[in-house]
């Protein structure tokens, strides 16, 4: 179907005569040109996806990684999608939805319509772009083209012969490998989690990439103590013990980089659940601007970290990321004029000049434990990973007392109730003004994809959001009014993104600081509904408002602000 593409492009006008000519002379299939008029800039991804569309008279779709099923892609075998450029998109019932990137290849449409006959189904096709297609065979390549082989090696062991290990236990290099390559896969496609769930027929891999879990893999519920097994005597736990939990760490060589991993296993009523946290502790810590801070909210930490001595606090759920904005406050008070000490749990990342320590609670070496041998080496600065009880609490109030600058994180939804929560651990009201210097909550929210995201005008909705959202915090905003010119940005999905629409994540604060007022308050033991009024007056930029912030200037969308801060 040589150049009828490029006619029917140029009867509606879409290009003009003088790039007709230059590609007819170029005698390009439909599938060339469209490389060839993205790479010209002449159209977008998706734009030149819907003519071409339009010119087969089919529908075009971007396929989400996480829409594609596991079982599905047995349909089609690797090498005839690679082959044909065809991949299985959906089952449902009797048909099989098909996407397929060159729909003038007659090869590609007879081995559809063998499949169709061989498995008895009805195939209906839509257009995807190379780009897309590409992405989603990594799927098969990462995962189920590796670990394919492995499982079939074990289910033939399984059906030759019963050998016994540790009560049931098969440690087989097959085994080996499947756990080899979901380690890789994960840091690959920079996972900071891996579930390994045993269900009542399969088991499943899940990955948690930019906060948001996908399933990654199924296999057979058979091997699944097996692969336990296997990452147990990677971390030295106890294969023989299923009813308790257990926590270990490993370290694992991945693309020349050493990846620590760390581990803990859970009971379930099919078996042992084994979760991974990947930490990368060679990763460059960045500064706090690249984590999101800017503003009113940049000045006051940059403001509170010059004080001689004090108590800052972190505060967010698990995988917040506090500890890398630690790290970073770290990093700039780290000179050759300070002693810095840490406890941590484990270390996260390598800090030159930096002391740092991993606890170690199964030999006593606690965080309580810990500091109190901290303060006896003469530190400036004091780290404690978590504020876990009441002795820890009391530890690191006495070290800020004393002429420290102890930092720490602990676990609040917000800023102002970090102050409950430390008069509930015990301790007196009347210390915390003395030691407080401020307070910084987070999240993390999913950044949009800076090569493919688009503008929409602004809704009414949306600028009732907005509005009310920014109600006074304008002062600091003044660049960001609203006006009719004013857009959002929305995810689109492209190749670098693997059509997901965002890459990568970007952390919204607020920072509450001690002031005079707010030490009057806290004498009074106040709830947490006076501490937020007490906020109010301060000014304080919310982690709400912070996000809309971000959304205004086009680094997040609103939806994802929502998703995130939902009060």
């Amino acid at each position: 179907m040589i150049n009828s593409f490029l006619d029917s492009l140029l009867r509606e006008n879409k290009i003009n005569k003088e790039t007709y000519d230059i590609l007819k002379i170029k005698n390009l299939s439909d599938l060339e040109l469209s490389q060839e008029f993205i790479k010209l800039k002449l159209f977008d991804e998706k734009a030149i996806l819907e003519l071409r569309a339009k010119f087969f008279s089919i529908p075009f779709k971007i396929i989400e990684e996480s829409e594609i099923k596991n079982e599905v892609l047995d349909y089609i075998p690797e090498e005839s999608a690679k082959v044909y450029q065809i991949i299985p998109i959906k089952k449902n019932q009797s048909d099989l939805e098909i996407g397929i990137v060159n729909p003038s290849d007659i090869r590609a449409l007879d081995a559809l319509k063998f499949i169709a006959t061989q498995k008895r189904l009805n195939i209906k096709i839509s257009l995807i772009s190379l780009n897309n297609f590409s992405a989603i065979l990594k799927r098969y390549r990462n995962l189920k083209g590796e670990i394919g082989e492995e499982l079939t090696k074990i289910s033939q062991e399984f059906k030759e012969e019963e050998e016994e290990k540790d009560g049931g236990l098969i440690e087989e290099a097959p085994v080996i490998k499947i756990v080899t390559v979901i380690l890789k896969h994960s840091y690959e496609n920079n996972a900071s989690d891996i579930h390994i769930e045993p269900t009542r027929d399969r088991s499943r891999v899940r990955f948690r990439i930019d906060g948001i879990l996908s399933i990654g893999l199924f296999f057979p519920k058979e091997i699944h103590d097996s692969v336990v097994a296997r990452i147990k005597i990677m971390s030295n736990l106890r294969i023989d013990e299923k009813r308790l939990s257990q926590d270990g760490r490993f370290k694992s060589k991945i693309s020349d980089k050493e990846i620590d991993f760390r581990v803990s296993t859970f009971p379930t009523q099919f078996g042992e659940k084994i979760q991974l946290r990947l930490l990368d502790s060679t990763s460059v810590i960045n500064d706090l601007p690249e984590l999101g801070l800017f503003g009113k909210n940049l000045d006051l930490i940059k403001e509170g970290i010059k004080k001689p001595y004090g108590l800052i606090l972190l505060t967010g759920p698990t995988g917040a990321g506090k500890t890398t904005t630690l790290y970073s406050i770290l990093n700039i008070l780290n000179n050759e004029t300070v002693n810095i000490l840490t406890l941590e749990d484990p270390v996260e990342y390598y800090l030159e000049g930096v002391n740092q320590s991993q606890v170690r609670p199964e030999i006593g070496y606690t965080f309580a434990t810990g500091l109190r041998s901290l303060v006896r080496q003469d530190p400036n600065i004091i780290m404690v990973g978590e504020i876990r009880d009441k002795e820890t609490a009391s530890l690191a109030i006495n070290a800020a007392l004393t002429g420290h600058i102890v930092i720490s994180t602990l676990h609040t939804n917000n800023a102002v109730g970090v102050i409950p929560r430390l008069l509930e651990m015990g301790i007196e009201e009347y210390l915390l003004p003395t030691i407080l210097n401020f307070v910084i909550a987070q999240r993390l929210i999913r950044k949009l994809c800076q090569s493919c995201k688009k503008s929409v005008k602004i809704n009414d909705r949306a600028k009732e959001i907005i509005n009310k959202g920014l109600e006074g915090v304008e002062e600091f905003t003044p660049e960001l009014k609203l006006t009719e010119n004013s857009v959002l940005y929305q995810p689109v999905g492209c190749s670098k993104c693997n059509q997901t629409g965002t890459s990568g994540r970007i952390g919204i604060y607020e920072v509450f600081i001690m002031t005079r007022e707010l030490e009057e308050v806290i004498l009074k033991r106040p709830t947490e509904v006076e501490l937020k009024k007490q906020s109010e007056k301060q000014k304080m930029l919310t982690m709400k408002q912070s996000g809309i912030i971000q959304a205004l200037k086009g680094l997040v969308s609103l939806e994802e602000v929502l998703r995130i801060i939902n009060d």
